[in-house]
């Protein structure tokens, strides 16, 4: 509510995984009918997907984004770890008949690892009228430098998409949608997006911020400034505490990260801040 008043109209729940949370279905239900908040949409995995999707819907979720690093079975199953591809392609399905739409599939591609299935992804559009997204993988905590030397970057991709399916059509007059450039392949029903997070930042753009699953407030994705919201709600602080709170250290939020100069996030990994 504070976040509202503020001027927050969109909220997205991520993870970790938020299906796995038990009162997920009443969460969505009071952020879809908090005052001034105009859109709540979810990251998810896919997996409990397809008896959620309903009651989601139903609750007020808008939009989803699904996790699918590759379409090859196999493939999927080898990235996730576990046999999970037929129970995410059935989350997917649920999602578009729920009206969960467009239905979005994030695809983060590395190199040596799922690279070589892009262009299956990609061809999907021709027959689904799905957003399927590639996105550069972004270092975090952990082996940096082997993150940062598997980065295939959006232009490598749209060069072997274009190689195979002919000169993509820019969507969106060819400005940013969000954080992607958006494409079609000529005749597809579906569109195509690449987020260049690493090689052309959007950040002099960005609007976000975030709220971590143990109230911290992160000021920028990609730095490891943060804002304590939780001690303070707990020890009794007013609404308006926790309105200047925020505002004052929104107005020192980062204008972009440091990935060029070397500066690397490692106080989290993704899956605990959800991207």
């Amino acid at each position: 509510g504070i976040f509202a008043a503020l001027g927050v109209d969109k909220i997205r729940l991520t993870g970790g995984e938020p299906t796995v949370h038990p009162e997920l279905v009443s969460i969505v239900s009071g952020l879809s009918h908090t005052p001034g908040i105009q859109s709540v949409t979810m990251t998810t995995n896919g997996v409990l997907l397809q008896e959620l999707a309903e009651p989601l819907k139903a609750a007020g979720l808008q939009r989803v984004n699904i996790s699918l690093d590759s379409n090859d079975p196999d493939e999927f199953n080898r990235i996730a770890r576990r046999d999970a591809h037929e129970k995410v392609w059935k989350g997917i399905l649920a999602a578009e008949k729920a009206g969960l739409t467009p239905v979005k599939l994030n695809a983060v591609i590395v190199r040596g690892h799922n690279d070589e299935t892009l262009l299956d992804m990609a061809a999907m559009t021709l027959d689904h009228p799905w957003y399927i997204r590639f996105i550069e993988m972004m270092p975090f905590g952990g082996a940096t430098e082997f993150q940062l030397h598997q980065v295939v970057t959006s232009h490598e991709v749209m060069e072997r998409i274009e190689s195979e399916f002919g000169k993509l059509i820019p969507e969106n007059d060819g400005k940013l949608d969000g954080e992607a450039m958006v494409f079609k392949i000529p005749n597809s029903l579906g569109t195509l997006g690449f987020i260049s997070s690493v090689t052309a930042p959007f950040c002099s753009l960005c609007t976000r911020t975030r709220l971590t699953s143990d109230g911290k407030l992160r000021l920028c994705l990609l730095r490891e400034d943060e804002v304590d919201l939780l001690t303070p709600l707990r020890a009794g602080a007013t609404d308006e505490d926790l309105r200047r709170l925020i505002v004052d250290n929104i107005w020192v939020k980062p204008w972009g990260h440091g990935l060029a100069d070397g500066e690397v996030p490692v106080n989290r990994t993704m899956s605990e801040i959800g991207g």
